[in-house]
């Protein structure tokens, strides 16, 4: 496994997900990690972030309701998303902020929000 995005989902807006990203050891150690999402016909963006310290930083839209974290022991990476927005709805990557570029993306996860 080197990145495995799940836990996304069809939820009505207002509603809570949380995702979870497994990486492989080799990937995840010691680095900043990153959700990413991709609406349809839209560029892929990053939503949250995460050092190996702890440290965070989130996208102006998603500031105050997802909230990004770590288990290094387990080489997870974690995205809850609180108060979801039909405008939240898109694939839900995850990916070290420095990605080579001969990593995959993975197939990440879909989250749907209806409104």
């Amino acid at each position: 496994v080197q990145l495995q995005a799940s836990g996304g989902g069809l939820v009505q807006a207002g509603g809570s997900l949380r995702l979870s990203c497994a990486a492989s050891r080799s990937i995840f150690s010691g680095n900043a990690m990153g959700w990413y999402r991709q609406a349809p016909g839209k560029q892929r963006e990053l939503v949250a972030a995460i050092t190996s310290g702890g440290s965070t930083n989130y996208a102006d839209s998603v500031k105050g309701r997802f909230t990004i974290s770590r288990d290094n022991a387990k080489n997870t990476v974690y995205l809850q998303m609180n108060s979801l927005k039909p405008e939240d709805t898109a694939v839900y990557y995850c990916a070290p902020r420095l990605r080579p570029a001969s990593l995959s993306w993975g197939q990440g996860t879909q989250v749907t929000v209806s409104s």
